[in-house]
């Protein structure tokens, strides 16, 4: 999964991106809200981290120009703004939650997985794919209720595609979930990547089309 993170306070900053960027995931940190708003139009972003007080743009005008362009992915507002009409706001401005600093990375941690799993429509923690399963609460992949050994970038993939049974990811939207802003990404990063998960949960986990992506099938009903 990949986050952006709009924080101007270099302490706080560079906080929440290690212990994100530790729990496996991509994380890109914007210092100024134009640069914010910017990366955010492009769409390629699972949550968005947003601070009210940044410099450039500020943290509700940058959410409402997404918003305003209909993007829909979650964002959590985090700022040391604490009174209830700066909560108002910033939810009906479009937040789908809000965190008032100082806040402990783990309630941080954990609110992101809850807004993800309600964007995906899954209000469960876990994901079951047959006899696979990911735990998304501890980022883990569990093959016959045993847990298995993944890489952060090998999970980033199992996870984008069992989020979405069934959709088809291009191998430049795999990328995105795996790097980061800077990150040099190998021409068969991907490929590589796949054939590893391939081996640890059988051939037939993760199909492609060619020339199109990657997906993992829908479960067969009950």
């Amino acid at each position: 999964m990949r986050i952006l993170l709009a924080e101007d306070d270099q302490m706080i900053g560079a906080a929440v991106r290690d212990a994100l960027t530790q729990d496996g995931y991509v994380v890109d940190w914007m210092r100024d809200g134009q640069r914010a708003d910017a990366a955010l139009a492009d769409g390629q972003y699972d949550l968005a981290l947003l601070d009210l007080g940044l410099p450039g743009k500020d943290g509700l005008a940058v959410l409402r120009s997404l918003r305003g362009r209909r993007q829909a992915m979650p964002v959590i507002v985090i700022t040391a703004r604490d009174a209830v009409e700066s909560r108002i706001a910033g939810l009906d401005a479009g937040a789908d939650d809000y965190i008032v600093k100082p806040f402990d990375l783990d309630e941080l941690a954990a609110r992101i997985r809850s807004a993800l799993r309600r964007s995906a429509g899954r209000p469960e923690p876990d994901l079951a794919l047959g006899d696979i399963s990911v735990d998304l609460a501890r980022r883990a992949v569990l093959r016959g209720g045993q847990p298995l050994t993944l890489s952060a970038r090998e999970y980033a993939i199992v996870e984008a595609l069992a989020m979405r049974p069934g959709a088809i990811l291009s191998r430049g939207q795999l990328e995105q979930r795996m790097y980061g802003w800077g990150e040099e990404v190998d021409s068969n990063a991907v490929e590589v990547h796949i054939h590893a998960i391939r081996k640890k949960l059988g051939a037939d986990f993760i199909r492609n089309v060619r020339g199109v992506g990657y997906y993992i099938p829908r479960p067969e009903p009950a």
